[in-house]
């Protein structure tokens, strides 16, 4: 019998929190499809992905790729585009399926809808990116408290740089679910570490 087919929606706290990275992980640990809905920007997260996990890895073209490095709003308006949700469609596969948000969680994506928005729309499980810094506690229990209001599951948490384990502690408790994965900075990324990563990680949703 063939086993459930998990798809999973990885946001963050912020910018440059280290999704794409998680993603290469989950795509790896789960053998699944990547895709990443809005592309803001090059180098894509998408060419990225292929580059660390190689032509096997089956990444979905973006459904909306705007050439300006910026939040997606703003991007669209500076093309002339007006992105709504309604407008996005969940990727057809048989296969395990990683989407990547821009941003984080409450990025708008027009004057009245966000990455959040996006998330409802899928009906996706999310896995959260929470990298330290300072203020970063605050900024990870605020996404929580909106992920929850919105009754978004958060199917587990990824740290991303060096261990806080008092804010760690609150976290978990706060969004009552496992800490997957923690990650160390690394000075170089391969496809090696991605692979060890990915047994390391403990995902059990």
């Amino acid at each position: 019998m063939k086993s459930k087919q998990v798809k999973l929606f990885v946001t963050a706290i912020g910018t440059d929190s280290g999704k794409t990275l998680i993603s290469a992980i989950l795509v790896k640990k789960l053998e699944a499809d990547y895709w990443k809905p809005i592309q803001c920007g090059t180098p894509t997260d998408k060419n990225q992905i292929e580059s660390w996990l190689g032509p096997k890895t089956k990444t979905i073209p973006e459904q909306f790729f705007l050439k300006t490095p910026a939040s997606p709003h703003f991007a669209a308006k500076n093309e002339n585009l007006d992105i709504k949700v309604k407008d996005f469609i969940l990727p057809q596969t048989d296969n395990n399926l990683i989407v990547e948000g821009a941003g984080g969680l409450l990025v708008p994506l027009n004057s009245d809808e966000t990455i959040a928005n996006l998330i409802v729309h899928f009906d996706l499980p999310v896995i959260l990116v929470a990298n330290h810094y300072l203020g970063s506690l605050n900024h990870s229990l605020l996404t929580i408290e909106a992920l929850n209001q919105r009754k978004i599951k958060i199917a587990g948490i990824v740290f991303n740089g060096l261990n806080f384990q008092d804010a760690e502690e609150i976290i978990l408790t706060k969004a009552k679910c496992p800490c997957i994965l923690r990650l160390p900075k690394f000075d170089k990324i391969t496809s090696e570490l991605i692979g060890e990563l990915a047994s390391q990680m403990q995902l059990t949703y």
